[in-house]
């Protein structure tokens, strides 16, 4: 069992940044693709960013792409999202997740959750 704990999460202004962090104790972090997703109330959960076991390989929904950048810290079993020019509309819990292959763009195919973190951005 793969235990994920988000932080990082918090209020920000329009057009300002934050860097949320998913971390794990768990040894074998590096056998593992990350995945950034969120959920707004009242909407699905959407795909916000994922990157593979080497970190060599990225993807990115296109409601964030240029803005958000995924990286990872395997020495720190670590996954983090750095979130610039954010705009109300990212407004949602964001959750990281892990996947034992390669990485994916679907939430169903990821095997672990964390418990998510807020992220709120004021007009």
């Amino acid at each position: 069992q793969v235990q994920l704990v988000e932080s990082g999460g918090g209020v920000a202004q329009a057009g300002g940044s934050l860097r949320l962090s998913c971390a794990t104790s768990e040894g074998t972090f590096s056998r593992y693709g990350m995945g950034w997703f969120r959920q707004a109330p009242g909407k699905e959960r959407e795909f916000v960013a994922a990157i593979n076991r080497f970190g060599a390989g990225t993807s990115y929904g296109d409601s964030v792409k240029g803005r958000f950048t995924i990286s990872r810290d395997d020495a720190k079993n670590t996954v983090y999202l750095r979130m610039n020019s954010l705009k109300p509309d990212d407004t949602a819990v964001y959750y990281c997740a892990a996947v034992s292959s390669g990485y994916s763009t679907y939430a169903d195919n990821y095997n672990y959750w964390g418990q998510g973190t807020q992220v709120i951005v004021s007009s």
